[in-house]
């Protein structure tokens, strides 16, 4: 779906531009790297699926990290199941096995519940973080989760 139609069509222009604007400052604070001009969005949960599995086989971090780097920065549909076997046989997971999970739908479940204990939690928008009862939603600066995790009794670390 185009992001102009899922934020309101050609009139939400501007207000689409400031949040892109404000992600990509955030991001380049954070040292991350994004893509200024993505005009889409993907249904990710075939991305989910595929992740979960990921990270049963230890492959987790690597996963997450190629797949933000297909959306973010190459702008690709991670929501194409080719795009997805790509992505796992490029942190070297087996293709033909990511294929399967993503066929039979054999992580549909976990996802599923991960997803109902988070509209259980309040949460409706990622990213999220929640500690101790508070909620941060969207992307945020580091000062902002510190302070997130001081106020729920994490002790900052001396250097």
């Amino acid at each position: 779906m185009k992001l102009l139609d899922l934020f309101g069509g050609p009139s939400a222009a501007p207000r689409l531009e400031q949040s892109r604007q404000r992600l990509l400052d955030l991001a380049k604070q954070e040292g991350l790297p994004m893509s200024g001009n993505r005009e889409m969005t993907y249904n990710s949960r075939l991305a989910q699926e595929l992740g979960v599995w990921a990270e049963e086989l230890g492959h987790g971090t690597e996963f997450h990290d190629a797949a933000f780097r297909a959306y973010f920065v190459e702008n690709q549909n991670v929501g194409d199941v080719d795009v997805l076997v790509g992505i796992a046989k490029s942190v070297g997971l087996d293709a033909g096995a990511a294929r399967k999970v993503l066929t039979e739908r054999t992580h549909r479940e976990k996802v599923d519940s991960d997803w109902s204990r988070s509209r259980q939690s309040g949460v409706n928008a990622v990213p999220t973080f929640q500690i101790g009862g508070k909620m941060v939603v969207g992307a945020q600066p580091y000062e902002v989760l510190e302070e997130l995790a001081i106020e729920a009794g994490a002790k900052k670390r001396q250097k």
